[in-house]
């Protein structure tokens, strides 16, 4: 994320768009392809297509009338053929941007350090009172952000490496060194041949937690021990969290052995992490009495990173106690010389364990009633409870006849096409998480996610599961997450957790685990059920509501944010929610999932990551550093903000029923051809081979969609009606004041701002005229329009994001790069339909399919 300060405007322009025009130049030279006037033309093309969009010509019109002028010579095929040319030019000119960009960090974050260590530090030496504050803040204070497999970032492990040897040249401004990288990633391929398995996708995420994560978090926790006295060997403040391999809901292609196979590698690649660290520190401490502990320590790291070791264990308490040997010699018997290394591996291994990352595991509701339903019936568990009988029951007599019986059924993983296997699966891995904290500790697989959660039974049967699993109520070290995910489910959210707070197993299970309950709600599926506005505004009253339930109940709340990448499924200025968070709702620690572009857009270097987690250790301080910018909101406000998400929502919900909408977005849209795309293992819908139903289509899909189309309906439709209401009702001065006022209300307006930048519907503008569709696309560009006037008045600003200049301009250089893959979409799109070649229509399909890739990683600044 750029943020703006003085002449950072000006900065971005030196630094990003002059030096990618200059190396641009010498890319577009590259004889990459045996087509030596494709990069030639490309400029041209590119002109061209801007010109036509602004006349608001079709993709068709403006597709041909370039051949025709340009190279009229050539057949339709041919045709096709350069313009798969241009889009892998375009492509690698998306990864030159990204590079010069993200080399160009240092230059662009602010220069006043605001919500960074640095700035931290000048708030403590101008207000020392703040240090004890901030120390007893941190004390409880958490922050762990979770991987996920959401496939809206589709850079290869080859592409990234070229990406960060680049950012390095650039930033060196070593040309010979560009050049030569610029010439391989021309030869690197961007795509896969094949779909990539479920660990396929962990392993290509395991890279971050590798190269970015491992370095960036040690060193903000080193910093913070040093700042305020902490022990240093001191941890706990920040944490990772992983979904790839455990994520049974977001992929039903995870099974039993995905899971254990990613747990594997997460070993490996942390004792890999320290073996490299430990031949650093081999070269520095070559002094006696040491020598029986670094033969030990080496041994473990190297076997655990190249020859993995089933039954090894748990080894981090071994590693802290060798490692502590070792800094006691040396602080007695050689002046304490090159401590500070050892003390650096303790750091990390009290942070990552024999882990890296917590796996998380989850499924949905539904398959996890088939399963107990499954241990009443076939398994004949239960005490002789009767599977009829029981699901006869009203919900509260549920929660009194589930046994809570312990057993040790045993599981079989089964083909995926056996009947039972999801019932297989789930009973196999609830063993297998036992079996990942024996052998990894009880951090690496502590927590199971249940989605499309909607009553309290739906966990209280699952703890169940885990009883008949050969686990014990005193030894089920497992936290149980409900996940809230639709409008009503969010209403509901707090009277389910009270009918748990109050059930005597439960209780007492809590009570086991420290009385502390975690929360998960998810924002991209109350999105698509509510619209942009309901979805937040539901989510912050289901937190208030939570918070209030569970502080009745002497429980400490923890919640756990289902963010996407763009704003439309919960991204955008993340930090500035938190920071916004009032009393009436639980801060005291940030869990929120990291996807898509937001990997790499916020996390792709240690400089960006370092960057990015201090902004959310500052939003999770925010009680303390800056108590008067935290939201009250009171009764009328909040009764300003439900009038409008009322509005808001039955305006979305009007749209959603409108007979068109998905008809829409299969026949404009490349959504049904998403599922051809190999980039990722999982359908793009639930019911893969069932009619599309928008209750079935994947929230990623849902949105990728829109964002092909340029019109990010998703993240701004209703807004415009809603403020419209309020100004019609005589509240506009209430709306503006509260725009000011409130961190919360004023980013979820300027996220839906930066989200509608992203929009253009002059690429789609000869729709209006279409006999089909004409209605229905005017029916979205009136709300858009009207939702760009309100914003107008609201923000006082004709210009819109003129308070971001520095994203506002790399918003717009991104558009530009990535437009004329979007005039080749939509015409592809459109002669697939009228072409009755097979071969020619499979050659638009296979060009809709490679414009999907640059134009999602194109707008990374989605987030």
């Amino acid at each position: 994320m750029l943020i703006q300060s003085g002449n950072q405007k000006e900065i971005y322009k030196r630094e990003v768009i002059t030096r990618f025009e200059l190396y641009n130049s010498l890319f577009l030279t590259l004889p990459f392809y045996q087509v030596k006037d494709t990069g030639i033309l490309l400029p041209f093309f590119t002109s061209h297509c801007e010109k036509g969009v602004a006349q608001l010509q079709s993709p068709e019109q403006i597709i041909r009338s370039f051949f025709k002028e340009r190279v009229p010579s050539i057949d339709e095929q041919e045709q096709i053929n350069r313009l798969f040319r241009f889009i892998q030019y375009i492509e690698r000119q998306v990864v030159l941007f990204d590079a010069i960009e993200d080399s160009s960090f240092g230059k662009l974050s602010r220069t006043d350090g605001s919500g960074t260590l640095q700035g931290l530090l000048q708030q403590i030496s101008e207000d020392e009172s703040l240090t004890e504050g901030i120390r007893k803040r941190l004390e409880s204070f958490s922050l762990r952000l979770v991987l996920t497999a959401h496939p809206t970032q589709f850079y290869p492990g080859t592409v990234l490496t070229i990406m960060t040897d680049l950012i390095e040249a650039i930033r060196a401004n070593d040309i010979n060194s560009i050049n030569l990288l610029l010439q391989q990633l021309g030869k690197t391929p961007f795509f896969n041949k094949t779909s990539p398995t479920p660990v396929d996708e962990a392993i290509s995420l395991i890279w971050f937690l590798e190269h970015v994560f491992y370095h960036a978090q040690y060193e903000i926790q080193s910093k913070l021990n040093e700042i305020f006295g902490f022990s240093a060997t001191g941890a706990g403040l920040l944490e990772m969290g992983f979904w790839p391999g455990g994520d049974r809901d977001g992929n039903p292609n995870v099974v039993t052995s995905s899971t254990r196979t990613v747990a594997a590698s997460l070993r490996q690649t942390i004792f890999r992490c320290y073996y490299r660290d430990f031949r650093d520190l081999k070269r520095r401490i070559t002094f006696r009495g040491v020598e029986a502990p670094m033969a030990a320590l080496e041994k473990i790291f190297y076997q655990n990173a190249f020859n993995p070791q089933p039954a090894a264990g748990n080894l981090q308490d071994e590693m802290v106690r060798l490692l502590s040997q070792i800094k006691h010699t040396l602080v007695n018997d050689h002046h304490s010389l090159f401590i500070n290394l050892v003390d650096e591996l303790i750091l990390k291994v009290n942070l990552f364990g024999c882990y890296f990352a917590s796996l998380d595991i989850r499924q949905d509701s539904r398959v996890l009633r088939s399963v107990f339903r499954y241990g009443l019936t076939e398994a004949k568990l239960g005490n002789g409870l009767q599977a009829d009988a029981y699901q006869a029951l009203a919900e509260n007599e549920k929660l009194k006849a589930i046994p809570f019986d312990e057993a040790d059924y045993p599981c079989l993983e089964t083909a995926a096409d056996d009947p039972n296997a999801a019932i297989n699966d789930t009973l196999c891995t609830i063993r297998l998480m036992r079996e990942i904290q024996q052998q990894n500790g009880e951090k690496a697989c502590h927590r199971f996610i249940i989605s499309n959660c909607q009553q309290a039974s739906d966990i209280l049967q699952l703890m169940n599961l885990f009883l008949w699993s050969g686990w014990t109520k005193e030894g089920l070290t497992v936290d149980f997450l409900p996940l809230f995910e639709t409008i009503n489910d969010l209403k509901e959210a707090a009277g389910v957790m009270e009918k748990l707070y109050t059930h005597p197993v439960y209780k007492a299970h809590l009570e086991r685990r420290g009385n502390q309950q975690m929360i998960m709600l998810g924002f991209s599926d109350s999105t698509k059920d509510g619209g942009y506005l309901m979805a937040n505004w539901s989510i912050y009253q289901a937190k208030a509501e939570l918070t209030a339930i569970t502080r009745k109940y002497d429980i400490d709340l923890v919640f756990f944010d289902g963010r996407g990448g763009p704003p439309s499924r919960g991204g955008g200025k993340t930090h500035r929610f938190y920071a916004a968070m009032g009393k009436e709702i639980a801060n005291d620690q940030i869990q929120l999932t990291i996807q898509g572009q937001t990997v790499s857009s916020l996390y792709g270097s240690v400089e960006t990551a370092k960057f990015n987690i201090e902004q959310l250790v500052n939003a999770g301080l925010s009680a303390v550093l800056h108590p008067s910018l935290q939201d009250q909101l009171g009764v009328k406000e909040k009764a300003l903000i439900t009038g409008m998400a009322e509005v808001s929502f039955d305006k979305f919900v009007k749209l959603r029923e409108h007979p068109l909408f998905t008809k829409y977005l299969e026949e404009m849209s490349p959504l049904k051809l998403l599922s051809n795309i190999n980039i990722s293992s999982r359908p793009t819908k639930r019911n893969a081979g069932a009619p599309l139903k928008l209750e079935d289509l994947r929230a990623i899909s849902f949105v990728t969609a829109w964002s092909q189309l340029k019109q990010s309906v998703p993240a701004f439709y209703g807004m415009g009606s809603a403020l419209q209401n309020i100004s019609d009702n005589g509240s506009w001065e209430d709306a503006k004041r509260l725009y000011k006022s409130s961190g919360f209300f004023k980013t979820m307006i300027d996220n839906c701002i930066m989200s509608m930048s992203k929009s253009d519907f002059r690429i789609t503008a000869h729709l209006q005229k279409d006999e089909q569709f004409g209605a229905f696309w005017t029916l979205l560009k009136k709300e858009y329009d009207l939702t760009i006037e309100m914003f107008r008045e609201l923000t006082g600003n004709q210009e819109l994001m003129c308070e971001y200049p520095v994203e506002k301009t790399s918003i717009a250089m991104r558009e530009r790069i990535m437009l004329p893959l979007v005039v080749i979409q939509h015409y592809a799109l459109k002669r697939a339909k009228e072409t009755e070649d097979e071969a020619l229509k499979s050659s638009y399909h296979k060009l809709v399919i490679r414009t999907v890739y640059g134009i999602v990683n194109a707008g990374r600044n989605l987030v």
